[in-house]
């Protein structure tokens, strides 16, 4: 019997280490439409000026995946901006030695160094992006009995129960999640902004406000699957509380920038205009191109489920996307 949380992040550790899933059993943002890593590539160069063009600046990525956010943020950024893509020094907190192969491949001698932890990122200020990178970290669930509150652990394939040290008024049945590994990593990246500079842009899903209910899921072949069965065979998220986001980030004394609805905020990067850019330039893909950035954006895609949010210096203007 293992708790929920270190059942998960074993079960990550051995999914990831395969390389494999990306494609097969999910498809994220920067896979679906260039114009989103491009989006991101220049948000990164206007953050990079509001903090007064450093000469050297850390631009790292969170759970890289394929390499493919850095690789077309990067193009982006050295055809718009060469001053920013001059002065940033890529590095990529990635863990699994596959995906780390996927990356070099696509990004070869741009990456400055990999990491394990983005505990280990060089001094200075920085950019850090984070696209689908909380979701994957482990989290703790509570479930209200009439006895009290119980906590999951994972047995054989399925939940058994343990009485738990929390109180919270709740109704009988009610799930309370909890992330520690996201709040400590925020609270130590906010830490470092306020401390050094910069700006930590987070794209992901979940609900703006902290609420009560089991997300716990994974996906297999692009379809639900059974998150308790065949560990490290399918992709296991949770829904990522933005709410205790900010407030790690805020009481670390970094300044909080939404969350806001991901199609809002990428809608006023641009990216229906740069989308229909390319589907001009690809005839003959014209129809994926812009039935993906749609999907990035509708309510009904990924507009609303998914999540902007942004944690910068105080010193630091409203970064773009997040202007009221």
């Amino acid at each position: 019997m293992e708790r929920l949380d270190a059942f998960m992040a074993r079960a990550a550790a051995a999914y990831y280490a395969k390389g494999t899933g990306i494609g097969r059993d999910f498809t994220t943002a920067p896979e679906m439409s260039q114009a989103f890593g491009e989006c991101l590539g220049l948000w990164s160069a206007v953050t990079w000026q509001a903090m007064g063009a450093p000469a050297r600046v850390i631009w790292a990525e969170l759970g890289p995946g394929r390499g493919t956010l850095m690789a077309d943020a990067h193009r982006a950024a050295a055809q718009m901006v060469p001053a920013f893509a001059a002065a940033a020094e890529i590095h990529l907190v990635e863990t699994s030695p596959s995906l780390r192969a996927a990356q070099r491949e696509r990004l070869g001698a741009r990456v400055a160094a990999w990491h394990e932890d983005a505990a280990t990122l060089p001094p200075g200020p920085a950019i850090l992006l984070a696209n689908e990178f909380f979701d994957a970290l482990p989290i703790r669930q509570f479930v209200k009995r009439d006895a009290g509150w119980m906590e999951r652990f994972v047995a054989d394939g399925a939940f058994a129960e343990l009485p738990a040290a929390h109180d919270e008024p709740a109704a009988d049945g009610t799930v309370r999640e909890l992330g520690e590994a996201a709040r400590h990593t925020m609270a130590a990246l906010g830490a470092r902004l306020v401390a050094q500079g910069g700006a930590f842009l987070v794209l992901d899903y979940g609900p703006a406000e902290s609420g009560f209910g089991d997300t716990l899921q994974a996906l297999r072949g692009n379809a639900a699957a059974d998150p308790l069965a065949d560990p490290g065979e399918a992709d296991i998220t949770a829904h990522v509380d933005f709410a205790a986001l900010a407030t790690a980030a805020r009481e670390r004394g970094a300044r909080v920038h939404g969350p806001l609805p991901m199609g809002l905020f990428l809608q006023r990067l641009g990216l229906m205009a740069r989308s229909a850019m390319l589907a001009k330039s690809a005839p003959a893909q014209a129809s994926n191109i812009l039935a993906a950035a749609q999907r990035l954006v509708t309510p009904e895609g990924m507009g609303r489920l998914f999540k902007a949010l942004a944690v910068a210096h105080p010193a630091l203007s409203t970064p773009a996307g997040f202007e009221a």
